[in-house]
């Protein structure tokens, strides 16, 4: 064989395996992620002011509960303005917006202050809450851009997983809206 075969060899032997780990890492992700009806698992997490969140201390009120892979990206700035833009709509619709990274307390901070956000952004720099949602990207140890829409009685009704941060803030706020209608 010459070098060259080898050398492509190799290449489509280390694609495929990549391949494949991504496709075991959306997989696992996938058969872990709770479901709609079941209770959202509690979690304590530092927010961008280092104090700890506990999402049981919402019960009461709807909550937007968001996983993104980085602050200060493209997608996870246009989907944290479109959330902010709408924070009125939020807290008309008693609600709040929670985001979760993988990022640190300190990245959390900077993001909020120089994107002007005024909701809670919370750090797992275990990657812990974001497995537990099975949104965790196992390959590039980030979180997937995934959305879980809990009631106030502490259930999960909405799940998006892969969202389009462009509309995803008009979507949740149109989900919301049916599901108070329904009472």
């Amino acid at each position: 064989m010459s070098r060259t075969s080898v050398l492509t060899l190799a290449a489509v032997v280390v694609a495929a395996v990549l391949g494949f780990a991504t496709l075991r890492s959306f997989a696992a992700d996938d058969a872990s992620m709770p479901q709609i009806g079941q209770n959202a698992p509690n979690f304590t997490l530092p927010s961008e002011e280092n104090t700890p969140v506990s999402l049981h201390t919402y019960r009461g009120k709807w909550v937007v509960l968001y996983f993104y892979p980085k602050d200060m990206t493209q997608g996870c700035t246009i989907e944290a303005h479109n959330f902010q833009r709408d924070m009125d709509k939020y807290h008309a619709d008693n609600a709040i917006v929670l985001g979760v990274s993988v990022d640190s307390v300190d990245s959390h901070k900077e993001f909020c202050a120089k994107d002007g956000l005024g909701f809670t952004l919370l750090s797992d720099s275990t990657k812990k809450v974001v497995a537990e949602y099975g949104s965790l990207n196992g390959v590039y140890g980030m979180a997937n851009r995934n959305t879980f829409l809990i009631n106030p009685h502490g259930k999960i009704v909405k799940v998006w997983t892969k969202v389009n941060p462009s509309v995803h803030s008009e979507e949740v706020l149109t989900a919301l809206a049916d599901f108070q209608k329904k009472g």
